[in-house]
C-alpha cells in the first residue's frame, strides 16, 4: 500500500506504474491511499486502511522540510525513527513534551526511548536509502527560537506532519512499513520560491518506482 497526505505526492507513480502491479498478480499488488494532512487525519485514515485492507507493507511517501542545510534539496531519504514534537507545553522558556510531563512512559508500546523507530527498516530498505531521524508536528516550524529548541531536544534531520502517525499505527498493528521522504525545503524558509517542490516530487516518485520494481523482483 502506497500512502501519502496528498495525491500529488504519489500521482506521478500512479500514472506511470506498470499495469502488472495494479492487477491481481499473486506476486505483487500495489494500491494507493490518501491519508489527509496532519497527524489526526492520517492516524484515523491509516487505522481504517490497515484494518480493512490488511496490507503486507505500507509505504508512506511525501515531501519534508529539513533542518540540516548541508543536505541538498531534492534528496530522498528513509526515516529511521519519529518523535512527537508538538505534544506538550512551552513553559519557562523550555519545551516539555508528553514524556517530560509524565503523561506517557518513554518506552511504553509503541514507543521506545521516547521515539517511534521502524523495526522493519533493515529488512525493507531495499534501495539502501540514507537513514535519518525525523519529527512530526501539526504546525510547521518557522520561529527561529522554536527551531533551535527542536534541534536541541530531538536532533532531527527532517520534519513532516504525518510521519509519526504511520509509525504509531503500524507499530501498534504490527504491520511492516517504510517512510520515504524527499527534501523540498529547509526548516524556517517560508518563501516558497526557495523551495524545490518539483524536483523533490520527481525524485520521490522515481525512487518509488525503483523500489516497487525491486520489491517485485524479490517476491
Amino acid at each position: 500500500m502506497i500512502t501519502a497526505a496528498t495525491v500529488a505526492e504519489w500521482m506521478p507513480s500512479f500514472l506511470s506504474l506498470d499495469p502488472l502491479y495494479a492487477g491481481e498478480s499473486q506476486r505483487l499488488k500495489v494500491q494507493f491511499h490518501q491519508s489527509g494532512v496532519g497527524m489526526l487525519a492520517s492516524a484515523v485514515s491509516l487505522s481504517r486502511m490497515v484494518l480493512e485492507d490488511k496490507p503486507d507493507l505500507v509505504i508512506q511517501v511525501g515531501i519534508a522540510g529539513c533542518f540540516d542545510t548541508s543536505q541538498p534539496l531534492g534528496k530522498v531519504v528513509v526515516i529511521s525513527d519519529e518523535s512527537l514534537a508538538d505534544m506538550g507545553v512551552q513553559e519557562d522558556g523550555k519545551w516539555r513534551d508528553i514524556f517530560d510531563l509524565k503523561l506517557e512512559k518513554s518506552s511504553y508500546h509503541p514507543f521506545e526511548k521516547r521515539k517511534l523507530p521502524n523495526p522493519w527498516l533493515s529488512a525493507y530498505n531495499l534501495l539502501k536509502l540514507p537513514k535519518v531521524s525525523a519529527i512530526t508536528i501539526n504546525e510547521i516550524s518557522a520561529d527561529p527560537d522554536r527551531i533551535k529548541q527542536l534541534i536541541k531536544k530531538y536532533n532531527p534531520v527532517t520534519e513532516s506532519m504525518e510521519g509519526a502517525a504511520l509509525h504509531y499505527v503500524c507499530r501498534e498493528a504490527r504491520i511492516p512499513f517504510l517512510q520515504i521522504r524527499a527534501i523540498s525545503n529547509y526548516i524556517g524558509e517560508r518563501n516558497k520560491a526557495n523551495w524545490d517542490l518539483k524536483n523533490a516530487i520527481e525524485n520521490l516518485n522515481q525512487t518509488l518506482i525503483k523500489y516497487i520494481d525491486k520489491l517485485y523482483k524479490l517476491k
